[in-house]
């Protein structure tokens, strides 16, 4: 399907309220593990090829200030799909009590409490969605499905195979040949290839984009960066403190050619969803999502994987900065761009409101819908978007408004960061015990500690 910049403008203008949709979309939802805003070209990276990404972004609406809740995978995984804090899910970090020393191997089981949470697909599947998974899920029993997911298609806990993967699909594990993105998208578009006009789906693809390994790829991929040498990447020395993938900071260019590799070739498989949406008449009403569970460093700060690449954890914007982009024909303006800060807990509200869904009740949920914001409607009067957003991996806890950012970790191990994003937005200046900074310090310290005593449980 084909669709003019006039057309989209046209429709866009012509868009109702949508708080009781009189046709509910479908939704996919794309997620691109361990990718940070900052690593794509529509938020200003000149040195990693996302051209499919960014026309996502040009027909739709694109957050610069979008936050995971968690420097991590699975805990800000589990807080985007729940819509509640890591704090309030019992994901806080891997799925085991093993440090990050020696990280979680083969299959691991999510908190007995997380069985209880309420995702999107439990919301939407009541509202009469047909709802499928495919990817890499990391919230426990991957083998099974769960959250009234009918299709289900996973990546195999333990060790990541870019060719030839091992994947749990529909209760069946085997291992498959080929390519794991092609895989992946191969059995997106199964799904797809179901569903009609009648009725609504919600598909959530998972691709873990830049876990290692980042061999494995096809070799047009690495031939697109073989003379590259990120010189505008902001890559730095290894850090003394680097922890996680430290060793790959050894021969940090070469290994930015594989993981650049690795986006762009997850990137190729933006329009080939697309491609099945046409083909199949659903993607004039299809609302594409596109975000991430976290970020990583990539050799800024001497750093290179996410919360974990330091000793003590980090929450620099590198790993909790993710892409938000929503694109949708008619309803959502193209070339949107929001400045607003907004969190991953407030995808599900919003959600809901653009499915017409009732949000969970019970549930204690932080989060708002912003869809308002996306669609260019005013907010109700006197209710002006939160400029805060919160973020915690393990005891280690972030706040951060427009300007500034206070990082606090328990148990004593390391003292608190705070950073004047205005002046330092690279955040290499810490604050912290600066006595001009100390009334700001308290003040982000007592919204923090507001915060924990409201979305503890």
């Amino acid at each position: 399907m084909t669709c003019s910049r006039r057309a989209l403008l046209l429709g866009s203008l012509a868009a109702p309220a949508l708080a009781k949709p009189e046709v509910r979309p479908s939704i996919l939802l794309i997620l691109a593990e361990d990718v940070g805003a900052w690593m794509l070209g529509c938020y200003g990276n000149p040195e990693i090829r996302t051209p499919n990404i960014d026309k996502l972004a040009q027909l739709g609406t694109r957050f610069t200030f979008a936050f995971s809740a968690s420097a991590a995978g699975s805990p800000g995984r589990a807080a985007l799909l729940t819509g509640r804090f890591p704090a309030q899910t019992g994901i806080t970090d891997f799925l085991t009590p093993e440090p990050i020393e020696n990280p979680p191997q083969g299959q691991a089981a999510a908190p007995e409490s997380f069985r209880n949470e309420v995702m999107i697909s439990d919301v939407l599947a009541k509202q009469g969605y047909s709802c499928g998974f495919v990817g890499h899920w990391g919230l426990g029993t991957d083998a099974q499905a769960q959250h009234q997911f009918g299709f289900w298609c996973t990546t195999a806990p333990g060790t990541l195979q870019r060719q030839n993967p091992t994947l749990n699909r529909n209760g069946r594990q085997a291992t498959e040949k080929g390519d794991l993105n092609e895989l992946l998208t191969a059995n997106a578009c199964q799904f797809i290839e179901q569903q009609t006009k009648e009725k609504p789906f919600f598909l959530t693809v998972a691709y873990p984009v830049g876990c290692r390994p980042y061999e494995g790829l096809a070799q047009r991929y690495y031939d697109l960066y073989a003379q590259a040498q990120f010189d505008r990447i902001g890559r730095e020395p290894a850090a003394a403190n680097a922890l996680r993938d430290a060793d790959l900071l050894r021969d940090t260019v070469g290994h930015l050619r594989k993981a650049a590799a690795a986006l762009t070739a997850f990137d190729d498989q933006i329009v080939i969803l697309r491609s099945k949406l046409s083909e199949r008449g659903l993607a004039e009403n299809t609302l594409i999502i596109l975000t991430s569970d976290n970020g990583s460093l990539l050799g800024r700060h001497g750093l290179w994987s996410d919360g974990h690449a330091s000793d003590p954890i980090n929450m620099f914007d590198e790993v909790v900065r993710v892409p938000l982009i929503w694109s949708w024909f008619g309803p959502i303006p193209p070339e949107g761009v929001r400045p607003e800060l907004v969190s991953a807990c407030d995808l599900l509200p919003a959600i809901c409101e653009a499915a017409g869904a009732p949000v969970p009740d019970n549930r204690n949920l932080s989060g708002r819908s912003y869809l308002p914001l996306v669609t260019n409607r005013p907010l109700p009067k006197k209710q002006p978007w939160s400029g805060v957003v919160f973020a915690q991996l393990r005891d280690t806890e972030m706040v951060r408004d427009n300007r500034y950012k206070l990082v606090l970790r328990g148990h004593g191990k390391a003292a608190g960061a705070l950073f004047d994003l205005r002046s330092d937005a690279r955040e290499k200046a810490n604050q912290y015990d600066n006595e001009q900074y100390v009334t700001i310090r308290d003040r982000l310290a007592a919204e923090l500690s507001s915060w924990r005593k409201k979305y503890s449980s």
